[in-house]
C-alpha cells in the first residue's frame, strides 16, 4: 500500500484486513481521536484516517502536501507523533494517511510530521507532510470544491472609483463571516469628542469591525476606537501600526471638522512622514484588501518572482484600480471571486507575492501556472 489507490477500499475491508498490516500484528492497537480523526497505533506504524470533506477547524486534508490533526491529543499521540518512543521506536516508524469518503476508504499515502505545537504537553496541532503530492483528481474527492456561486462575489470592484464607501463595505460583507455580537458596548475613545472628529470613512470601517473584528487586521492594525491617541504633539491621530511597531499610518488631528477623505500619512520611525498615495477612503480599501489575504485561512505563496511571471500571475485576475499602496515597498492588487492577491517590488525587477482566499476552490485561477510555490492550498 505504499501507492497512491484510487479506488475507495470497503470500510470493514480496510479495519479488518488492511489495519492490522500497516500498525503491525492482529492484536487490538491503540486508537485515538484527534479533533475528528483516529489516530491508530501499533508496533509496526501509525495509521491516521480523516474523514473527506471540508472544516478548516477539524481535522483533514488541507491541501495536496499536506495533512492537519487538530488537537487535543492524548499523551501516547503526542509521544509518537513528536518522536519519543511509544512501544518500540517510536519516532522511526511510518505514517499512514487515509481518508474515510462515501462508505469507503482511500489510502493516501505515507507522511511526516513537519510542524507540531503543544501547550502543557497537550498537542494541539500538528501538520503531516505527505511523501507523494495528491493528483488534483484525487485532492478533489478528500477535500471536495466549493460551488463558484458560492465564493464572494466582485461586485464591489465597481465602486472603487466611485462609491469607495460602498465597495469597501460591500468587500468586508463579502469576505469576513458576522461573529457573534458583542456581549457589552464598546467604550469609546479617550479623546474629547472623538467620534464627531473622526472622517466619515474610519467611522464606518468601525462599525463593520463591530460584527466583523477580522477587518481590524490580523498582520498590521487599525488601532481600535476606543485604543485611538494623538502623538506626542497632539498633532496626529494615529489609527494604524505595523505588528512590530516599526511604523504606522496617522490622520491630521485639528479642532476643526475633519475633511471628507484625508491625506493618510504612513512614518517609519523617526524619518519624515510621507503621504500615502490614495487618500483615506482608498486606503482603507487597500489595508482591508491586504489583511484579508494575510490573514486568509487558504493561502498561495510563490518563489520570489520576475516581471514575466507576474504577468502570467495576474492575467486570469482583476487589477484594483487604486494608486500603489504602502510607501514602504509599493504595492498592488489583484481580485478573483473570493481571493485577493497582492505583488510588491522595491525595484521593479523582483517581486514578492501573496494571495490568500475565502476557500480553497478561489484559488483555482492560480492551479496550473507554471510558478514555483512556497505553499499552494489550492
Amino acid at each position: 500500500m505504499d501507492d497512491q489507490v484510487p479506488a475507495a477500499v470497503p470500510a470493514l475491508v480496510f479495519e479488518r484486513e488492511c489495519l492490522p498490516v500497516l500498525v503491525g500484528g492482529s492484536a487490538v492497537p491503540g486508537r485515538f481521536a484527534v479533533g475528528g480523526a483516529d489516530v491508530v497505533m501499533g508496533p509496526a506504524g501509525t495509521v491516521v484516517i480523516v474523514e473527506a470533506g471540508d472544516a478548516p477547524a477539524g481535522s483533514g486534508v488541507w491541501n495536496a502536501e499536506e495533512v492537519r490533526l487538530v488537537g487535543p491529543a492524548p499523551a501516547p499521540v503526542v509521544e509518537r507523533l513528536m518522536g519519543a518512543p511509544w512501544g518500540v521506536g517510536g519516532g522511526e516508524l511510518p505514517i499512514h494517511i487515509a481518508v474515510r469518503a462515501g462508505g469507503g476508504v482511500l489510502y493516501l499515502g505515507t507522511a511526516r510530521v513537519s510542524q507540531a505545537g503543544t501547550s502543557d504537553g497537550v498537542l494541539t496541532d500538528c501538520e503531516l507532510r505527505l511523501e507523494a503530492p495528491l493528483s488534483r483528481e484525487l485532492l478533489d474527492r478528500v477535500r471536495p470544491p466549493l460551488p463558484s456561486e458560492r465564493l464572494p462575489d466582485l461586485e464591489w470592484l465597481g465602486e472603487v472609483n466611485g462609491d469607495r464607501a460602498a465597495a469597501l463595505e460591500r468587500f468586508v460583507t463579502g469576505w469576513y463571516p458576522l461573529a457573534d455580537a458583542a456581549g457589552s458596548p464598546v467604550a469609546g475613545s479617550p479623546l474629547d469628542g472623538s467620534a464627531s472628529r473622526l472622517p466619515d470613512g474610519l467611522r464606518r470601517l468601525y462599525r463593520l469591525a463591530e460584527r466583523r473584528p477580522g477587518v481590524l487586521g490580523v498582520q498590521n492594525r487599525i488601532v481600535p476606537e476606543q485604543g485611538l491617541r494623538t502623538d506626542p504633539l497632539g498633532e496626529m491621530l494615529v489609527f494604524g501600526v505595523e505588528n512590530q511597531g516599526g511604523f504606522f499610518w496617522s490622520l491630521l488631528w485639528t479642532l476643526e471638522e475633519p475633511e471628507a477623505d484625508p491625506t493618510v500619512w504612513f512614518r517609519e520611525f523617526d524619518e519624515e512622514p510621507m503621504a500615502e498615495r490614495e487618500p483615506l477612503s482608498g486606503f482603507l480599501i487597500q489595508f482591508s484588501l491586504f489583511e484579508a489575504s494575510m490573514g486568509a485561512e487558504y493561502l498561495a505563496l510563490p518563489r520570489r518572482l520576475t516581471a514575466p511571471q507576474v504577468e502570467r500571475l495576474t492575467e486570469a485576475l482583476c487589477l484594483v484600480p487604486l494608486r500603489p499602496f504602502w510607501r514602504g515597498a509599493p504595492t498592488h492588487f489583484y481580485v478573483a471571486p473570493g481571493l485577493v492577491l497582492h505583488v510588491t517590488s522595491t525595484d521593479g525587477e523582483a517581486f514578492d507575492a501573496w494571495a490568500g482566499a475565502t476557500h480553497r476552490s478561489a484559488l483555482a485561477p492560480l492551479a496550473d501556472l507554471p510558478v514555483d510555490w512556497n505553499r499552494f492550498d489550492g
